[in-house]
């Protein structure tokens, strides 16, 4: 079975109600969609800063959300994650300003995941930065985590 990081944006348009966005609420409807029919044929993690990042704010939201992920196997950091998070932001991969991003890359790189899934287009997700990202990994003696979004993964369940 392939394993999947779940990045703390997926579990944000998990949860919660449906925003007025119809970009936003797409992907929140994608999201769902894909928790429902295509995340039991992954292994699925989160690590200890999903967790804080899903238990921050609103109490109701965070609580939901962090139900909604209360089943996941978490992932733990090593040293080897905090030095391939340094270098990434070192080799302005990530930028500095988002460690938080930078680590959840590292996590997922470090654990040998597969998949890493998000809706962050800024940092992670990012078509421009990802040559960087996976040469940084790699330099690092790591396979990076194929990085995608929900709707990449919701081919015919016969193709994963």
């Amino acid at each position: 079975m392939e394993t999947i990081y779940i990045e703390t944006t997926i579990v944000g348009h998990l949860t919660g109600s449906l925003m007025s966005d119809p970009i936003v609420s797409a992907r929140q409807q994608l999201t769902r969609e894909w928790w429902q029919s295509h995340s039991p044929l992954y292994e699925m993690f989160v690590s200890q800063l999903v967790l804080d990042e899903c238990g921050a704010g609103n109490a109701k939201l965070a609580m939901e959300r962090l139900d909604a992920v209360k089943t996941l196997d978490l992932l733990e950091g090593t040293d080897e994650t905090d030095a391939l998070a340094a270098a990434l932001i070192a080799e302005n991969a990530v930028p500095a300003t988002e460690p938080r991003d930078a680590f959840h890359i590292a996590i997922a790189a470090t654990n040998g995941v597969r998949y890493l899934l998000t809706w962050n287009f800024k940092h992670i997700a990012n078509a421009s930065l990802r040559t960087k990202i996976e040469t940084v990994c790699r330099d690092s003696g790591f396979e990076p985590p194929i990085i995608c979004t929900p709707d990449e993964l919701l081919g015919n369940a016969n193709d994963t």
